[in-house]
């Protein structure tokens, strides 16, 4: 059987859809796209809930509309918007909520089920909006690369920091400390 990394490079989704490097997006935008440290990432394990985004250069904003995002998160150019899930929806039963499909990229949640080095094979936790495009549906099975995780869901904290030694530990406080 192939290695998960073999399996990530061959790992494909429709209409160019990719999952977005969190770490690259980090460099790019500095503190307006926070991402976890790597002493977090290093203790993500079978069971914690990831989120992830996948996006497609293919699609773009529509003309009519306005320039920057006037959201709280945000407050940025609108030229790529980002459709988000909070929560898992395995933890947060939600009403299913109808969102035109436009192409736009797309935060959601994952369960880790297995770790082979820096790569995860995760369970889709979302229903998602554009899955008509992207081929991306609730309980399916993908894979990232650590890189590629954009939050670690707040119900794993105390696990992780439990299982940290004292390097981990001090370099977790150290990060803290910069935000």
């Amino acid at each position: 059987m192939a290695s998960f990394v073999e399996q990530l490079t061959n790992q494909n989704f429709g209409n160019g859809y990719e999952l977005v490097n969190g770490v690259a997006m980090h460099q790019q935008d500095g503190d307006r796209f926070q991402i976890p440290h790597p002493v977090l990432k290093k203790h993500i394990g079978a069971g914690h809930f990831v989120e992830l985004r996948v996006d497609s250069p293919r699609f773009s904003m529509h003309p009519d509309a306005p320039e920057r995002c006037m959201c709280s998160f945000c407050n940025g150019d609108a030229s790529k918007p980002v459709l988000s899930h909070v929560q898992p929806a395995s933890l947060v039963q939600l009403p299913h909520q109808s969102v035109p499909s436009r192409g736009w990229g797309e935060d959601f949640w994952a369960k880790v089920v297995e770790r082979e080095g820096d790569v995860l094979r995760l369970i889709v936790d979302n229903p998602l909006y554009e899955s008509r495009l992207h081929s991306i549906s609730i309980g399916d099975e993908i894979l990232c690369h650590v890189d590629h995780v954009l939050a670690i869901h707040p119900s794993h904290r105390q696990q992780m920091v439990l299982g940290m030694n004292e390097a981990d530990l001090r370099q977790l406080v150290e990060w803290l400390g910069t935000l």
